[in-house]
C-alpha cells in the first residue's frame, strides 16, 4: 500500500481527503478582503440607520483586526473558518434584524453585500496554494494515492478555486455542501468522497485546518486525521487531530 511520509514515519493509505480553504489554499489570501469588505458594508448600513454592531467586530464572524483596521487573521474556531455561506449570512442578517430590518429584507441585503464583496475576489483570483502543496500532490499522484476534496463551500465554487490554483485535475472527487444533506462535522461528505474514490475508511487520511474536519474524519472512520496549523497553535483547537503539522513542506508520498 502507498504511504505518506511525515518526518521519518510512514503512514499507509490509499486515499486522502482534503478540506479546501486553509488546507489547500491560503485562507486569508482568498477570503480576507471578502470578509472585511462584507463587514464594512454591513457597518455602513447600520450607521445609516443610526445603529451599530451588537458586539466587538472581531466576534461578528471571526475576522481578526489590527489597530489600524486591517484584517490580520481569523479565528480558527469561528464561523468564517468553519461555517457555511448560509450560516455567515444569517449571523450578519441578524445584526440588521436587531436594528429593525425585517428578516427577509435583512437576508437579501446581506446577500447583496456578499455579491459586491465577491466581485473583488473574482477580479483578483488571489488563490495561493499552501507552501509545499503542489509537490506533495504530485508525489501522491505518482504513488497512486487517490485524492478528494470535502469543503463547506459549494462544489462549483470549489472547482473554480481548484482551477485557479491549477490543481483541479489532481482530484477524483470534489464534495461541496450542496451535495450532502448534512455538512461538517457530520461524516456524510467524507463518506460520499470515499465512495466516489473507491476507498475504505481504514485506507483514508483526512487533512484539514479546523476541528470540524477532524471530527468529520473521526466519525467517518478515517485511519488518520492530520491538522494543518501554519502558525503552530493547532494544539489549542485541533483537539481531535491525530497529528498536527505546519504544512506540506517535508511531506512526501511513495509506493511501498
Amino acid at each position: 500500500m502507498p504511504a505518506i511520509h511525515i518526518g521519518s514515519r510512514p503512514y499507509h493509505c490509499r486515499g486522502i481527503l482534503f478540506d479546501k480553504d486553509g488546507t489547500l489554499l491560503d485562507f486569508m489570501q482568498l477570503w480576507g478582503d471578502w470578509a472585511r469588505t462584507l463587514t464594512e458594508l454591513l457597518e455602513s448600513q447600520l450607521a445609516v440607520m443610526g445603529a451599530g454592531l451588537t458586539g466587538p467586530k472581531s466576534r461578528l464572524i471571526g475576522l481578526n483586526y489590527e489597530e489600524n483596521g486591517a484584517a490580520s487573521g481569523y479565528d480558527k474556531t469561528g464561523p468564517l473558518a468553519m461555517g457555511t455561506e448560509e450560516e455567515v449570512t444569517a449571523l450578519l442578517a441578524w445584526q440588521l434584524y436587531v436594528a429593525g430590518v425585517p428578516w427577509n429584507e435583512a437576508v437579501i441585503q446581506v446577500r447583496q453585500f456578499s455579491a459586491s464583496a465577491m466581485l473583488e475576489v473574482e477580479k483578483r483570483r488571489s488563490a495561493q496554494p499552501i507552501p509545499g502543496l503542489p509537490e506533495f500532490l504530485a508525489s501522491c499522484q505518482d504513488a497512486g494515492i487517490k485524492l478528494g476534496v470535502v469543503t463547506s463551500d459549494t462544489t462549483s465554487e470549489a472547482l473554480k478555486h481548484l482551477e485557479w490554483l491549477g490543481i483541479s485535475g489532481a482530484f477524483g472527487s470534489v464534495v461541496g455542501r450542496d451535495r450532502v444533506v448534512k455538512g461538517k462535522p457530520d461524516p456524510e461528505m467524507a463518506r460520499l468522497a470515499m465512495r466516489e474514490l473507491g476507498i475504505a475508511p481504514e485506507e483514508c487520511v483526512v487533512i484539514g485546518d479546523s476541528n470540524a474536519d477532524m471530527v468529520m474524519g473521526k466519525q467517518a472512520g478515517a485511519i488518520l486525521k492530520i491538522g494543518i496549523a501554519p502558525d503552530g497553535s493547532g494544539d489549542g483547537y485541533l483537539l481531535d487531530a491525530d497529528l498536527i503539522v505546519p504544512g506540506y513542506i517535508g511531506m512526501i508520498a511513495t509506493r511501498e
